[in-house]
């Protein structure tokens, strides 16, 4: 009996590099971008009240982290091909349903899109570690923030704006984006990384995996980096927007000013030549040091007894955000140089929770914050996180970054 095989070919990538991975992650950041502003508003308004915000994304952010966990499991019985298409799929679902069925959908949407994004993260990761070398991991993430800046520095003001104008815009805009991303994911002929998990393989054992990174002080260091810079941001994305319906500043500037923000991706190349002339370490505690700095200005400009101090603490929490860029670039570099090959699928996974673990911790803590004080002790907290992790970035390798760089 003749036994007919699939070319090898089929699995190979037609044009995996960093070019390639950056058009990807800007599909995804165009789909995400546009509602990203949209869900906190429209919360705010079918909730009217900021805790019971933070209750729903307390909610999709558990949800979410449980998933990230299993995910490795899922991928034992399901190809990386298929489960990545499966996430745009849900992602595309809960947008429909939001637009279709309106502001009562808005909480299950959320926790769709919640959940979509971190399988798809553990995806693209664990891809990105398949295909570029370790050395070219900081020019990847440079490529990934840069050709994703354009989505995120128009999308949440977009999203916003056309809220007003139809509130169904954003989630089709968003849908329309999920389908170039499958498009092009299935374009580019990924398969299931260079090394294809087959589904009659060992499932992974989430506590086992565990363990291994627990051990890895890099990893460890790298991961807790990247979610306390995503604190900042989550803050930042979520809170903004109430403080400023709450002030009286409209329901459109938080999406203008995340907007603004997301423009500084376009600096990401600045900061790559600001980690070759110094370290990764001097990166990372400048990143920590100034926002965790701009965000306590924030709070003290709030309680001054002056008109239009609401206006200065919103500028104040922008100017942390150019240094909350710094860390996108910087952060999770630890993490990405220094995982094992042969770990790559699991690892990935882990990483990938950093965004799940900020989504929890960021709306149960601000729910707890809010039952004794005002919104602005929320960016206090946020200061003082990140002002523990730039004494931690202190332990750091200084040649960390260097390196890499020596390397390229």
């Amino acid at each position: 009996m003749v036994q007919r095989r699939i070319p090898l070919t089929v699995y190979r990538p037609a044009r995996a590099g960093v070019q390639a991975f950056a058009l990807l992650a800007a599909f995804e950041a165009a789909a995400r971008a546009v509602i990203i502003s949209v869900f906190p508003v429209l919360l705010y308004r079918s909730l009217g009240d900021a805790q019971a915000v933070s209750e729903v994304y307390f909610g999709a952010g558990l949800v979410s982290l449980v998933v990230a966990l299993f995910t490795p499991w899922l991928a034992g019985h399901v190809a990386r091909r298929h489960l990545y298409t499966g996430a745009i799929l849900l992602m595309i679902s809960s947008n429909l349903a939001a637009a279709l069925l309106g502001t009562p959908a808005a909480p299950a949407a959320l926790v769709g899109n919640a959940v979509a994004l971190v399988v798809m993260t553990v995806c693209f990761n664990a891809y990105v570690m398949d295909f570029i070398d370790r050395t070219s991991m900081g020019k990847n993430e440079t490529a990934r923030l840069l050709y994703s800046g354009v989505a995120w520095a128009a999308g949440p003001y977009l999203g916003v704006l056309l809220m007003d104008i139809w509130p169904q815009g954003p989630f089709w805009l968003a849908i329309c984006f999920c389908f170039g991303l499958i498009a092009f994911f299935w374009y580019l002929r990924l398969g299931d990384g260079k090394v294809i998990t087959r589904a009659r393989s060992k499932p992974a054992n989430p506590l086992a995996y565990l363990k291994r990174f627990a051990v890895q002080p890099l990893l460890v260091a790298g991961w807790a980096y990247s979610c306390i810079r995503s604190v900042g941001w989550q803050v930042y994305i979520v809170y903004l927007p109430i403080f400023a319906v709450e002030n009286g500043l409209g329901a459109q500037l938080g999406g203008l000013m995340l907007s603004f923000s997301n423009a500084l991706l376009f600096l990401a190349p600045l900061v790559l030549r600001f980690l070759v002339a110094r370290s990764v370490r001097f990166a990372i505690q400048i990143g920590f040091g100034f926002s965790a700095l701009f965000y306590f200005a924030a709070v003290g400009l709030a309680l001054l007894p002056y008109d239009g101090v609401a206006m200065a603490t919103v500028v104040a929490l922008f100017v942390s955000t150019v240094f909350l860029v710094v860390l996108d670039v910087a952060a999770g570099l630890p993490f990405l140089m220094s995982v094992k090959p042969s770990e790559r699928t699991e690892m990935a996974a882990v990483y990938s929770t950093f965004r799940d673990v900020s989504a929890v911790a960021t709306p149960g803590v601000a729910r707890l914050i809010l039952a004794f004080g005002p919104l602005t002790a929320i960016f206090a907290a946020t200061g003082a996180s990140l002002a523990v992790c730039w004494l931690a970035a202190g332990r750091l390798n200084t040649r960390l970054g260097k390196r890499r760089v020596a390397a390229e």
